[in-house]
């Protein structure tokens, strides 16, 4: 069973429906028994990180999470998840994430030349760039096309980042260390590609 962490934040219903349809049991949880049964976990999220992370800390999922990981259960996160999973963020201060994963989240529009007209959020479809092949993307192909929704993005990620997108500036598209994961872009909103990402995260 794959676990779906219910924190107060997240797209949790449309990833629910994405797992059931590719036949895979989940349930979207807050109960700490229930994670630490679960095979697999997903860590979604929208919003703003300080936020979220203050939420994982306070109801102690976070801490809870971190331990499943480092006992090496797979673990998932989805945009916001993905970015709670490094070290952390720039987003209205300074917050400190899960530090499970090098790195931090700065703000797109920072880095974007204003001359290009590119808009944040950054909103729609890109084509994979692979930086690393992992299990996770066993069914991807370079310039398979994604779905975006976000104004911050990872940076110095270094070895652990594994796909990345275009948009002005190189984007982070996912990044993954051991059997810990996190996708910038939305599977649960990416068509048969972000299928097949939710399938082959099944078969870790």
């Amino acid at each position: 069973m794959i676990a779906i962490v219910d924190y107060g934040v997240g797209n949790l219903f449309s990833l629910a429906g994405s797992l059931s349809f590719l036949g895979l049991p989940n349930q979207i949880t807050a109960d700490p028994e229930t994670l630490r049964q679960a095979e697999r976990i997903i860590l979604p999220g929208v919003g703003a990180f300080g936020d979220a992370a203050e939420k994982l800390r306070a109801s102690g999922l976070g801490e809870l999470v971190c331990r499943e990981a480092e006992r090496g259960k797979p673990l998932l996160g989805i945009c916001l998840g993905m970015q709670l999973l490094l070290e952390k963020s720039y987003e209205y201060g300074e917050h400190r994430g899960l530090g499970l994963i090098p790195g931090e989240i700065c703000p797109l529009e920072a880095d974007l030349d204003p001359a290009a007209g590119l808009k944040v959020p950054h909103i729609g479809w890109n084509s994979l760039r692979i930086r690393k092949k992992e299990p996770l993307f066993k069914y991807v192909e370079e310039g398979d096309h994604v779905y975006y929704v976000h104004s911050y993005y990872a940076k110095n990620c270094g070895r652990d980042t594994l796909v990345a997108s275009m948009y002005g500036v190189e984007v982070t598209g996912a990044v993954g260390r051991d059997n810990v994961y996190g996708t910038q872009f939305h599977p649960e909103k990416s068509g048969t590609v972000g299928l097949s990402i939710l399938r082959a995260f099944s078969e870790l």
